[in-house]
């Protein structure tokens, strides 16, 4: 059946746990829930006590019925009454209180399994769809808590087995003989199965969460799709995942649909044996006719927690499928790995790169020894053609990658031996398509500095874009955004964006193109704001706009990977280079005037004799 699973590719993080490494990962859950548990196992014990109780008293009423008349039977009739009672109220305590500690551990689980999302690096989330990180976080964490449940059910199971079993022995070794050589065989047949399921659940989980990645990402595109009409295209998609995990699914039902016939019929032949035992034993008089019904009442009881287990047997192996999953995520470290965790005090921003290289893998370089300094306080623009590797540059500065050979200091220490949340703390970035949360605009403008009052954020808001610009929402801060903030234009968000930037006071500034996609009315607001931002800060800008490059302190020329021509815009102009095609292609039509300083090369022209 491998055929089934072809095209399902395992997440490249993915790994194996042994059942008792996924026990020992999942006991911190129960840290300081140490009453509810104790409850938990007491319920089970008294539960499983007197289930078993139930056919004991039984076979006694029946001996005594035969033996002693109705004189004792009153008695034992009340006694398996009130058993019976205390294990249906034991079972109902039990699930109720293991229900609520199962949603206190998918808490607590689900919110370890967001932060390691949260926490791995850029080169994680490019590589991995979010709908399959998102399928961990969500489905993943309930299949794995629900195996907390499903475990509790069967340890009663599995305690009232033992409990009948000895009694059994202590009552007639050779049907007791019979019995457990039939559970033996169950359990062996079950244990042999368990690898195999263990891998089905496995991949079919994964192609669950392909399936899961596709459909967001498609969601996500829904407006790309209808204007270019590939609605069919997008279903066809669709369909070829879905039948991935339509393969999956029938493995894994072929390899259960086998198995529970198999251990039916395995109990059926135990009740068969035992019944034939039992027969000869009563009708030799080895055995007596209470403990002949004590056995056939108990093989109804211990044959239900067998099968129970089998029933059980595929959700436990999703369950235990699930945690390899979960675990693997927790595990699993980012590739941007900091060498110490030294407080960061407030930056003057100034970075030395000394020789860096980076690829997002190993056969693809971006960078190519890459040396520069960025003073502190001042500006420094980024220009190239598309793909030369200044946002690469920039996300290497930001700890959003590691870079494979060379350094990258911040005021004279490694980056990589600062606390990098405090490090990230002191960088404002605004980026080309800014992302805004479900909320209202005053509280995304609140995310630049947690614990920020209303009057510093009507501040902020004032700060960038003239301050007037509140003003044309309909609630003005109060504004609702919906996800992504799709419900307001690139140009507010891009203002909401760097509003945030300025309430965060960040002593240095990115911006990754952050002009790249407004109309320059817009544009003209904002560089206003920028400006402001950006006195007395280490700003590095990713810049594609005349006005931006104009105002920069230090032109830096990327170019495949290397720094080409390093300047302020009229030096750079005047050398008549890399800059000066640049400019030609893409800056000199940005000009709102003709302006003689950006035509140096006709003074040059003139005193070389060229016409």
């Amino acid at each position: 059946m491998a055929h089934l699973l072809q095209g399902i590719e395992p997440d490249g993080y993915g790994r194996r746990y042994r059942d008792r490494e996924l026990a020992r990962r999942i006991a911190p859950s129960f840290h300081g829930r140490g009453g509810t548990v104790a409850f938990v196992t007491a319920a089970v014990v008294i539960a499983a006590a007197a289930g078993s109780a139930v056919p004991l008293l039984l076979a006694r009423t029946v001996d005594s019925a035969l033996d002693d008349g109705d004189s004792g039977v009153t008695w034992l009739v009340t006694a398996v009454l009130a058993t019976g009672i205390v294990a249906w109220l034991c079972t109902y305590l039990r699930e109720r209180a293991a229900g609520r500690l199962v949603c206190d551990v998918v808490l607590g689980l689900r919110k370890r399994v967001f932060e390691a999302a949260m926490r791995q690096d850029m080169s994680f989330h490019d590589s991995h769809a979010t709908g399959a990180v998102v399928s961990r976080v969500t489905n993943d964490t309930q299949a794995f808590a629900t195996l907390i449940s499903l475990v509790l059910s069967l340890l009663g199971h599995v305690l009232m087995i033992v409990i009948l079993l000895t009694a059994l022995f202590l009552i007639n070794v050779a049907l007791a003989l019979v019995t457990a050589l039939v559970a033996a065989v169950i359990v062996a047949v079950s244990l042999a199965f368990r690898r195999a399921a263990r891998s089905a659940s496995l991949r079919q989980q994964e192609a669950l969460a392909e399936v899961n990645g596709y459909v967001q990402e498609a969601l996500r595109g829904i407006a790309v799709a209808r204007n270019h009409s590939h609605q069919q295209a997008a279903q066809r998609g669709l369909d070829e995942v879905n039948h991935r995990w339509f393969r999956a699914s029938v493995r894994l039902n072929r390899m259960f649909s086998g198995i529970f016939p198999l251990l039916i019929s395995l109990t059926g032949l135990g009740t068969v044996a035992v019944v034939l035992v039992g027969g000869h034993g009563v009708d030799s008089g080895s055995v007596s006719a209470g403990e002949w019904v004590l056995f056939l009442e108990a093989l109804a009881l211990f044959w239900s927690p067998l099968t129970s287990i089998a029933s059980f047997w595929s959700q436990l192996q999703q369950g235990l499928a699930a945690g390899e999953r979960v675990f693997a995520l927790v595990d699993r470290e980012p590739a941007v790995r900091q060498r110490d965790r030294l407080p960061v005090p407030r930056l003057r921003g100034e970075f030395t790169l000394r020789d860096v290289h980076f690829g997002y893998d190993d056969r693809h370089p971006v960078l190519k020894g890459v040396s520069l300094t960025i003073p502190a306080g001042r500006t420094v623009a980024l220009v190239g053609h598309t793909g030369a590797g200044k946002s690469s540059l920039v996300r290497l500065i930001m700890r959003a990658y590691e870079f494979q050979k060379g350094s990258i200091a911040v005021d004279g220490q490694d980056v990589r031996t600062l606390d990098l949340e405090q490090y990230r703390r002191c960088l404002g970035v605004v980026t080309q398509t800014p992302f805004l949360f479900s909320g209202t605009v005053a509280d995304n403008i609140a995310r630049g500095r947690p614990g920020a009052t209303r009057d510093d954020i009507e501040a902020a808001a004032r700060a960038v874009a003239g301050g007037d610009w509140p003003a044309q929402l309909p609630q003005g801060l109060d504004t609702v955004t919906d996800e992504g903030g799709r419900n307001l234009s690139t140009g507010q968000r891009q203002i909401v964006a760097l509003a945030r930037v300025f309430l965060q006071g960040a002593p240095v500034l990115i911006l990754d193109e952050a002009t790249a996609s407004i109309d320059p009315l817009t544009e003209a607001q904002i560089q206003e704001g920028l400006d402001a931002l950006a006195k007395d800060r280490t700003t590095l800008v990713v810049a594609h706009r005349l006005p931006t490059v104009r105002k920069a302190d230090r032109i830096v020329v990327v170019d495949d990977g290397r720094i080409i021509e390093e300047g302020d815009h009229t030096g750079l102009l005047a050398r008549d280079g890399a800059y000066r095609r640049l400019y030609d292609r893409y800056f000199r039509h940005q000009r709102p005037d003709d302006d003689p300083a950006d035509e140096p090369h006709v003074l040059s022209a003139a005193t070389d004799g060229r016409p």
